[in-house]
Formats: structure tokens, sequence, C-alpha cells
């Protein structure tokens, strides 16, 4: 697959409302299976930029509010200051069906079913592409050393829906590994998702250990989205030995668990309740902590992740990207009072 940059309805019960706003530009994709586009937010044009340092990527979460997300990442950028100096800001657009037909979209613009972008799940048209697709399109752009020849570090930040993108993505992203290869160190910022990944059948108890769960009216609780298996075809090998590279890799990565420490509510009209989420903590904040403990116990030699608490901020992405914390996260401006390696 070659990158480049160029300017069905749901059933009604899955329905929500179209989004008002597109990003004003274009990301176009180049593949075998033809050209695809995504919306996208971005400060400068991404044709060449020779003195470009860094890039930021910001995800949103479910309701694809690219705009808003893209406001509060230019508003971090400005309170980072210098540290900011030389920096891309993107933020791309994941539409469902309801957004491309009330916007009249070319046939060439990506949508997904419901939320299964956030999954890595192929679209439903024009290609069964993966939102991982996009984000390997823009991460093979930014690591072309002709185009960005001082480029060194570039850091995913995604909130909610888009936390939980980033880290599906973190572990089975194809090309994050390729340009950190080359000498582009990348960094995830993982903001308040509702699930998480699990790499074995463990789940936390309310002591605060893990055990094996089982539950015969929640057979699913360990398929994708929430464990391996039934991975989307993106993933590829599914084999043991490629899961124990995935969690190995996954543990040293550049990873912060950005938490609203007020992201309490076992009742926020977004929170995954199904028995599989449930089955991870009562809500975003303690399933957060719990899968920090869980990867620490398993990497208790090996581990470089990092988790910090934003204070006096609940699910509101704007305020967990343009805080102290989320500037610090993004652009290594100065630091958060929050910042722990413990999750207790």
């Amino acid at each position: 697959m070659s990158f480049l940059l160029a300017a069905g309805l749901a059933p009604a019960s899955e329905r929500e409302k179209p989004v008002a706003y597109l990003g004003e530009r274009v990301l176009t994709l180049r593949t075998a299976l033809g050209e695809v586009s995504v919306p996208i937010e971005m400060s400068t044009d991404l044709g060449a930029d020779p003195e470009a340092t860094r890039a930021a990527i910001v995800f949103h979460g479910k309701g694809r509010n690219v705009k808003g997300y893209f406001n509060a990442l230019v508003r971090a950028a400005a309170e980072a200051g210098p540290d900011a100096q030389h920096t891309i800001l993107l933020a791309p657009q994941f539409l469902r069906e309801e957004d491309a037909a009330a916007h009249h979209l070319p046939r060439q613009f990506l949508r997904w079913h419901a939320g299964s972008w956030t999954s890595g799940e192929p679209a439903v048209g024009p290609a069964p592409l993966s939102a991982f697709d996009v984000i390997d399109g823009l991460l093979a752009i930014l690591g072309n050393h002709g185009r960005f020849p001082n480029l060194r570090s570039i850091v995913l930040v995604g909130h909610s829906g888009g936390g939980q993108l980033l880290n599906r993505y973190a572990i089975v992203g194809k090309q994050w590994a390729a340009i950190s290869t080359a000498g582009v160190h990348v960094r995830f910022v993982v903001a308040n998702p509702s699930p998480y990944f699990y790499f074995s059948e463990d789940r936390p108890l309310p002591n605060g250990s893990f055990a094996p769960f089982r539950s015969v009216t929640c057979p699913d609780f360990d398929h994708w989205r929430y464990g391996r298996v039934n991975a989307p075809r993106y993933v590829g090998d599914t084999s043991s030995a490629a899961w124990e590279s995935h969690e190995h890799d996954y543990a040293l990565a550049d990873v912060i668990y950005l938490l609203g420490a007020d992201d309490t509510d076992p009742a926020q009209v977004d929170l995954d309740t199904s028995c599989a989420g449930e089955a991870q903590g009562p809500e975003r904040l303690d399933r957060g902590k719990a899968y920090f403990r869980y990867l620490k116990v398993r990497h208790a030699e090996e581990f470089r992740q990092q988790l910090w608490l934003v204070p006096g901020v609940a699910h509101v992405g704007s305020r967990m990207v343009d805080s102290p914390c989320g500037i610090a996260a993004v652009f290594d401006h100065g630091s958060c009072s929050g910042s722990s390696n413990s999750a207790n």
C-alpha cells in the first residue's frame, strides 16, 4: 500500500445524529483497492516541511467532533509555546454511514458501521480498510524522510473512543514499529477509554488482584475489542506466539494513560456497560487503574508505561487534551502533578 495526500444506512435503532462538521481538508490513501479518503484537520500542508521536528495527532471520541478536538490541540500547542514550535498538528475524522449519507460525500470517503472504527474493523465502504490502515497511512507520510527530514517525534493522543482505538493500534499497529526503527520516536497518549484490550482471560477483582473471568452469561468477554478472540483481518497472524510478541512490544512502548480523576460515573452515557465492559471495572477511572496494574504485574521486569491523573476533569475530551497534563504528555512542556507509576 502506498500513501499520498490530496486535497446503505444502519438500522434505525443503531443510528445516531450525523455530525454537523466535517474536517476541512482531505487525506487520501492510494491503495491496491483504489483511492480512499477521510476528512482531516491540519495545521500545515503535509507536502513537505524540513523544519518540522514533531507531529501531534489527536483522535476524536464516539461523537466524531474533530473540530473540537483539533481546537483543543491547537490551544495546548499555544500553551506549550517554544516546546511546540515546528510541530505539525493533525486530527483525522472517522465517519459513520449516516455521516457520509447526510453530507452526500463522494463514494471514495471511508465510512464505518456505528462505532466499529474504534475497534479496527473494516469499513463498510468503499473498501474494507481499517482505521488502523488510516493511521498507518498518516505515519507513513510523516515518516517519509524526504518530506520531513528533521521529524524526530510523533505523539498520538486519543480520548474515549479515540483512546480505545489507540490502545488497540499500539498493540497490533504495523507502521509505528517501522518508523520507530527508522529513528522516529512514537508515543501513545490513551485517555479515558471505556474498555481496554486484555492479553489473557484475567480480569480485575474487587480486592485489586486478578483472576480468570468466568461467566456463563458473558461468553464473549474475551472477544476482540476486549481480548484476542476473533480479531479483525488487519491483525493478521493470531497465533499465540504473535500475541506474545505484540504484548512484549506493547509493554516496552511509550504509552501514557491519561485518566480524568473525576471520570468516575458508572452511568456515563457512552460508558460500555456490556458484561464484557463491566468485567473490567465499574467506571473509566477504575478500569484504567486496573489495566495499568494488570500490565505491571505481567511485566514486572520490563515495563515503560506511565499512568497520569488529570485532576478535576471528568469525561471531557477537550479538557483532557489542553490540561497541563495533556500539554506535558503531547509536547513535553511542563509536568503533570498527577503523574505516577502506581495505580493505587
